[in-house]
């Protein structure tokens, strides 16, 4: 799974992810789960081109990411993931709109569809949405068709930077509460629900008369 952290969180996959991570290998065994923090600043720097040019960084890194494992274990099932700044970069990296002011030639290489068929299920926790994203000057961003059966957002009960309400008071203890209040489980279980059921395990030798 490739999963982009939130502002200011150092690199890695962050709190969230982390809580993410460790509800998916507990819920998706006996497969096994790896990892990729993905490599953006994810810096708090908001205005003018540094927000556009933090959320292209990130989304190149989540495709460049998938394209690699993809064509040496061609078997693998991906989740994408991402929490505040970093729901963002994912939520571009599986969008069909780019950032503002980001000139065609420079964007992101979508995937082709026979890599995009590999990424089994997208959540994003906390994307910032609406009077948010008026703040960062960027686009309101939806799944591509090729990916809009396998995404699933979460938006934390009094978390500002995600609701839809203009009149919600900031709370940005809600914002930083999906590691407590049981959404990473639910993430965790909508991605597992997406992945191919693994085989049984092999049953006992036959023996010989």
């Amino acid at each position: 799974m490739a999963f982009a952290r939130g502002t200011s969180e150092p690199p890695g996959v962050g709190i969230i992810g982390q809580a993410f991570v460790e509800s998916l290998r507990t819920q998706a065994f006996p497969r096994t789960v790896g990892v990729h923090g993905v490599n953006y600043p994810a810096s708090n720097d908001f205005f003018g081109p540094g927000f556009t040019l933090n959320v292209v960084d990130g989304s190149r890194d989540v495709l460049d990411h998938i394209r690699g494992v993809v064509s040496v274990c061609p078997h693998t099932q991906m989740i994408i993931g991402g929490y505040s700044q970093g729901a963002m970069v994912s939520a571009f990296a599986t969008s069909d709109v780019l950032p503002g002011d980001v000139a065609p030639e420079s964007a992101p290489i979508p995937l082709p569809a026979d890599v995009a068929d590999h990424v089994a299920a997208v959540v994003l926790f906390g994307k910032p949405t609406g009077v948010s994203l008026a703040k960062y000057k960027a686009p309101a961003v939806g799944a591509s068709p090729i990916y809009a059966s396998k995404l699933l957002e979460l938006c934390a009960p009094g978390d500002s930077v995600c609701s839809t309400d203009p009149s919600a008071p900031v709370d940005l203890v809600a914002h930083g509460e999906y590691a407590q209040n049981g959404m990473v489980g639910t993430g965790a279980t909508f991605a597992v629900s997406r992945l191919p059921v693994p085989p049984p395990p092999p049953g006992p030798p036959l023996s010989l008369p």
